[in-house]
This record gives structure tokens, C-alpha cells and sequence, in this order.
């Protein structure tokens, strides 16, 4: 790395273990925000991209496989105890909980003191920019703290006090907030350029914030704005997930393994496969199941080795890193599909499905389609972070995966609360 960039490392980013131990510390700059030159401001946003992608650790990226059926426990002698296993994980004392919650607010420290130290800085087409790039990963932060936990305090300032949780309607417009602004100042996309943040990730992000929400008109607009960009195409799974160039891909973090301990492949593949694992968690027999020998993507996300089920979208195992996709333009196609219902988002359905080597469906009521597009969104992004808040969204995780109430929302980590006495547990926990 460079020089400049392990100073703000050291210096701008103390690893801090919690939100509220984050609260009450000061910001940890070595030097005078309005000192900054605008050559040590882009090594700030290189390290921001590093931190970004390491702080939430692996766990974070699957976690909604982890708790929406797609995975279980390695160890498992059947599948019958998913419901257990998906209450064992979501407890307030589960590190997985703890790492993810304290990896996204320990990034949001670092953005928060980018955006300050922009502040003092004079007006630029390029501060503009990082800018721009800043408020997209405020925006992609607090996206993946509102659907796990609702609403959580929304900080626009890094603080020395310790304060409540936000309400989560505030949440969710504080996070379309840093969005719009993100479309408004962010860089375009460079051809192939998709390790960079753009206005059109930003674009296709909020159309995913948007779905979250039951915006639907505004859901299927932004993706189809996307789709007739220009700028992408739907592309083979083995060029995706291959870390070959691609026309698929919007934003992903390039994830090298000189700069990031981010290792997913090792959660899935065993100790005697070639590439080495832990194997921490396989796929359920029901995942094997809904692939098939005709189905492009088979090959690309699920395999049998020894016996064994293991995802394989990730493959470098022990021996290095993958890049983690954040949004790809198949996503676009079926937010579009989910939003414009039966009557007008199954030719985009059905076109997913013929690249994907799948014939066309013809579902006969709104329900039967809604589980076409949901099947398809549980093939298409298997270990991608999707399948729990999918059922969360659309009010069918209880019922789909035999979960408690409480569980279609993740517990505050007890750390957090014996920490912050404001914060207040989500209902039951």
C-alpha cells in the first residue's frame, strides 16, 4: 500500500469494536482535515474501499443465506434442524451478529470522516465525486443495517454521545437521501470499470432500496433505466464468478488478497478439496435440488465434492480471495420483473431465465408468479446475501421457513446494548 494511505489507515481508522465505543472516542486523524491535500484525500478513499469491504467480515456477506434457509451447519447430520440452527444464529450473543454490526459502523466512522474532510476542502469536480462515492456507501451501509436490524441510529457525524435508534421510515429515507445524492455526484461508469463506485451503481442500489420498501413503480423504473443504459449486458456465469472481465457487473469490490482477509470460499469448500476450506456451511439438499443439469448457472453455484455439498461460486479457497459482487444487472431484471407484476414484468423474467438456459414460464396467477420470480432470485443469487430478507420483505419468512416472529428481524448485539443503555432490543428478544 501506499505510504499515505497506511498513515489514514493508522491514523483515521482506529479498528473499533463497537457503535457505541465508536461514540465515544474522537476522530483519530493525525492531521487537520483542512490540511489535506487532494492527493492524500484519494489515498483517504482508497483506504475507504478497503475498509468498506473488510470491516463487516465474511460471515456478512452470506448472512442471509445463513439465516434464509440457503445454508446450514456443515456438522449437520440431516437438514431437519434448520429451524434450530437459524435461532441459534440469530441470539444477541451470536458473533455474527456483533462482527456485522460493529464492521458497518466501524466503515461508516471512516466515510463519515471522508465527508468531513471534504467539507473543508475547495469545490472540485473531483471532490464532488468522492463525494458522491462517499454517500453511496453511507447509502450501502445503512441498507444492510436497516434490513438486518430496522431502524438503528442514523449518524451523519461521527459523535462522542451515545444516542438512540433511528425509526426505521427514518432510516430507510436517510439512506434514499445518500443515494439521491450519490446519483447526482458520483463518477460515471467507465467501460469495464465495475471495482469503481458510479452514479449508475448508485442508480441500480436505490432500485433495490426502493423494492425493499414496496416502491414498486419507482422499483421497476430505476431498473429499467438501468437495463436500457447501454452501459451493461447479461453475461455467463463463469466469467461473474471467475473474476473474468465481464458486461454484468455494476459495482463489486475487487477484494485482492494482498489488501483483504475476505475469504467466503473457505466457509464453503472442504479441507481435502483441491483449493482448501474450513467448511463451515453447506448447502441444504433442497438448494442441491432446485438446479438443474439445463440451468447455466449449475455448475457455477453448486457442486458435490467426496460427497459433500458445496457452493462454488466462490473458488480460490485458502489460496487467496474472490471479488464480492454488491449489484449485477440480473438483479436489475428481476427487481423489474417483481415490480411491474404478471402482466408486465414476465418478458423480463422470461428473458433471465432464456439466458440462463431456462425455458419461458407462463404462472396463472399473481401468487404462482411471485414464487416464479422468488425461485429464480434464490437460483440466481444463491450466496449472494439475498434469500432471508426476500421472505422478510414480502411477509413469508415466518411461514416459509418456520421461523419465530421475532426472527424476521436480527437481535441488537448484547455487547452493543450493555454498552449503550439508549438502545432499545428489537420486540421479544
Amino acid at each position: 500500500m501506499k505510504r499515505t494511505l497506511m498513515l489514514f489507515i493508522l491514523a483515521a481508522s482506529v479498528s473499533l469494536s463497537s457503535c457505541s465505543k465508536m461514540l465515544d472516542v474522537k476522530s483519530h486523524s493525525a492531521v487537520a482535515t483542512n490540511t489535506l491535500s487532494e492527493a492524500d484525500v484519494e489515498a483517504f478513499l482508497t483506504g475507504i474501499y478497503n475498509r468498506m469491504q473488510n470491516a463487516p467480515g465474511a460471515e456478512s456477506y452470506i448472512s442471509f443465506d445463513i439465516t434464509g434457509g440457503n445454508l446450514i451447519n456443515a456438522g449437520a447430520t440431516s437438514d431437519g434442524g434448520l429451524n434450530t440452527f437459524i435461532t441459534n444464529v440469530l441470539r444477541p450473543e451470536n458473533g455474527l451478529m456483533s462482527a456485522a454490526w460493529n464492521g458497518y459502523y466501524s466503515a461508516l466512522f471512516q466515510v463519515n470522516n471522508l465527508l468531513e474532510t471534504l467539507n473543508n476542502m475547495p469545490d472540485t469536480e473531483r471532490k464532488r465525486e468522492i463525494a458522491g462515492i462517499a454517500h453511496f456507501f453511507r447509502g450501502y451501509l445503512y441498507y444492510n443495517l436497516a434490513t438486518r436490524w430496522g431502524g438503528v441510529p442514523v449518524l451523519r457525524k461521527n459523535t462522542t454521545a451515545k444516542v438512540k435508534r433511528n425509526t426505521e421510515a427514518e432510516t430507510w429515507a436517510f439512506i434514499e437521501e445518500e443515494l439521491e445524492q450519490a446519483i447526482a455526484q458520483a463518477p460515471a461508469y467507465a467501460t469495464g470499470q465495475y471495482y469503481q463506485v458510479s452514479n449508475i451503481a448508485a442508480k441500480a442500489l436505490m432500485a433495490r432500496v426502493k423494492l425493499a420498501q414496496n416502491k414498486m413503480p419507482e422499483a421497476g423504473r430505476l431498473a429499467e433505466e438501468v437495463i436500457g443504459s447501454g452501459l451493461f449486458a447479461l453475461d455467463a456465469f463463469e466469467k461473474i464468478f471467475r473474476a473474468t472481465q465481464n458486461t454484468e457487473e455494476i459495482f463489486s469490490f475487487k477484494n485482492l488478497t494482498i489488501e483483504s482477509s475476505i475469504r467466503v470460499s473457505t466457509l464453503f469448500y472442504t479441507y481435502a478439496h483441491t483449493v482448501k476450506g474450513s467448511y463451515v456451511y453447506r448447502p441444504t439438499q433442497e438448494v442441491m435440488d432446485m438446479f438443474t443439469a439445463g440451468d447455466k448457472r449449475t455448475a457455477m453455484s453448486v457442486e458435490t465434492f467426496q460427497g459433500l455439498r458445496v457452493i462454488n461460486k466462490y473458488p480460490s479457497g485458502q489460496s487467496g480471495t474472490d471479488p464480492i459482487v454488491v449489484v449485477r444487472l440480473a438483479e436489475m431484471y428481476l427487481i423489474s420483473a417483481e415490480a411491474h407484476g404478471r402482466s408486465g414484468g414476465l418478458d423480463r423474467l422470461n428473458e433471465l431465465r432464456a439466458f440462463r438456459g431456462l425455458d419461458p414460464i407462463q404462472p396463472a396467477t399473481d401468487e404462482a408468479y411471485i414464487d416464479a420470480v422468488l425461485l429464480e432470485r434464490r437460483k440466481e443469487f444463491l450466496g449472494e446475501g439475498f434469500r432471508w430478507y426476500d421472505l422478510v420483505r414480502l411477509g413469508r419468512a415466518v411461514q416459509d421457513l418456520g421461523i419465530a416472529e421475532r426472527e424476521v428481524k436480527f437481535p441488537i448485539p448484547m455487547n452493543e446494548l450493555a454498552l449503550n443503555n439508549l438502545l432499545e432490543q428489537n420486540k421479544n428478544y
